[in-house]
């Protein structure tokens, strides 16, 4: 991941700096001793540099009985049951961890006394609150309980106010860690039964389909070698030659039908294979981004052609022709090395896209049109002086997407109005950018004459050897 300097909008800009004075005012207000101040500095930089919730818990407690000989006690409440518990206290450390607090002392979202004991509310982030389901219906997720009361001058229950407040944000802040890091382990276990239970069984199919592949060839030489016994008892005038003739051509009829049942199921193995294989990659969840494999290939026949068959069925079934009019793509690729499998998604998520919004238009001489249209041109010097790019077009006919919509088609979850009653989610042009800029390249939309032109502009690469896969 990639670290760069982000110039705010003003706005933004002007929200921190407001920010920032109130921050400056409140601690002017707050006037803090010398002491609390070291407590509170303290306080922020061992919770900084112990990871594990366990020691937080331990500096909490323990901060202000070394830095302010105050005992203290850390409440919290169990998200899965949603009673309050004692997590840690300066006294017993994780002797009392667990158990349910003594009779009186509950959650509050204000500060309060009880005995010779001052208890302080802990508060999650709101902003985290609001994205993550660690709190219940309040943002209180603990007590901070400190003590001897007696001890304790207003402006030390104001500090411990304050000192509860941070113990909130730096805990929410662990339990997410914590939380993602689960996330993670059970992601990479998933892959791992992935990887063993779809992945290596779906390429055993590839063996049975080789195997009845194998089957039907024998059939057919079953047939070539009946049609041949046929014709020598028709030349004897056999009396049962008709029967013969008759199962022979049905076995021939059955034979076809086999064999296009096979090519079916064997493009759409293929096709899923190849999907599989590039969306469930192990590398993509252990980095956590998309993880190319390239290699040179032929662009036409590897990766556009095998999702113009795909789709041809469905296109023609809703009216959409697949013309040529871009100019298709030729045989003879540019030397650009890619992940056929996550380029190919590219063009699956385009085509069907075109399927579900290509509609019909009317050209100048009145002719009524409805067609998708795929094409390629070199762009010279796209990505700088002596880089060129390779632009790839995927059109369909229709009305154009309204300019104020159409800078927002590429973003994730956006759908244009004009989609609304068309099933769909939102996230299929996002992904398109996201292989495409991995692969350092751009995408677009552009409205045309009869339609919407959306396409992808490659960095055309140093060849390859033939058969040598480059990393990312």
């Amino acid at each position: 991941m990639s670290i760069y300097c982000v110039r705010p909008d003003p706005p933004e800009l002007a929200t921190v700096l407001a920010r920032i004075r109130k921050k400056k005012e409140d601690y002017e207000h707050y006037n803090f001793t010398t002491l609390q101040g070291r407590t509170l500095r303290a306080f922020f930089d061992l919770a900084q540099e112990y990871e594990t919730l366990e020691n937080f818990y331990r500096v909490a407690v323990f901060v202000p009985k070394i830095f302010m000989d105050f005992d203290s006690c850390l409440y919290l409440v169990d998200f899965d049951t949603g009673r309050l518990k004692r997590a840690c206290d300066s006294m017993n450390a994780f002797g009392v961890c667990g158990m349910d607090p003594p009779e009186g002392v509950v959650l509050s979202p204000d500060p309060y006394e009880r005995g010779d004991s001052f208890f302080a509310p802990i508060r999650g982030n709101k902003r985290l609150l609001a994205t993550k389901n660690l709190a219940k219906p309040t943002d209180v997720i603990g007590i901070f309980e400190v003590f001897p009361k007696a001890k304790l001058t207003e402006k030390d229950k104001l500090f411990f106010e304050k000192y509860a407040n941070r113990i909130g944000y730096n805990l929410h802040y662990k339990l997410l860690a914590r939380q993602n890091e689960e996330h993670i382990k059970f992601i990479n276990t998933l892959v791992q039964d992935i990887e063993h239970n779809v992945i290596v069984p779906n390429i055993k199919y590839k063996v049975f389909l080789n195997l009845i592949k194998h089957k039907i060839e024998n059939l057919s030489r079953i047939s070539d070698t009946l049609e041949l016994h046929i014709e020598e008892a028709q030349e004897c005038n056999c009396p049962r030659v008709t029967r013969a003739e008759e199962s022979a051509r049905k076995l021939k009829e059955t034979i076809g039908e086999l064999s296009e049942c096979y090519k079916d199921i064997e493009k759409h193995f293929t096709s899923t294979s190849l999907f599989l294989e590039s969306l469930l990659r192990r590398e993509h969840f252990l980095k956590g981004e998309l993880v190319l494999r390239r290699r040179m290939c032929n662009f036409r026949k590897e990766v556009i052609e095998p999702q113009i068959e795909r789709y041809r069925e469905r296109l023609e079934r809703q009216g959409i022709k697949i013309d040529n009019q871009l100019g298709g793509v030729p045989d003879e690729d540019m030397p650009l090395a890619v992940d056929i499998g996550l380029i190919s998604q590219v063009y699956a998520n385009l085509f069907s896209n075109a399927e579900k919004y290509c509609q019909e238009v009317t050209d100048p001489s009145g002719q009524r049109l409805k067609f998708v249209a795929y094409g390629r041109e070199l762009i010279p010097d796209f990505f700088g002086p002596g880089r060129d790019g390779v632009k790839f077009n995927v059109f369909s006919t229709g009305p154009h997407i309204p300019p104020e919509e159409a800078d927002h088609i590429f973003d994730e979850g956006f759908r244009a109005s004009s989609t609304a009653k068309s099933p769909g989610t939102g996230h299929g042009l996002h992904f398109v950018k996201k292989i495409i800029e991995v692969h350092g390249g751009v995408v677009g939309y552009e409205p045309v004459a009869l339609g919407n032109n959306f396409y992808f502009i490659l960095p055309i690469k140093e060849e390859i050897p033939e058969g040598r896969d480059v990393d990312n």
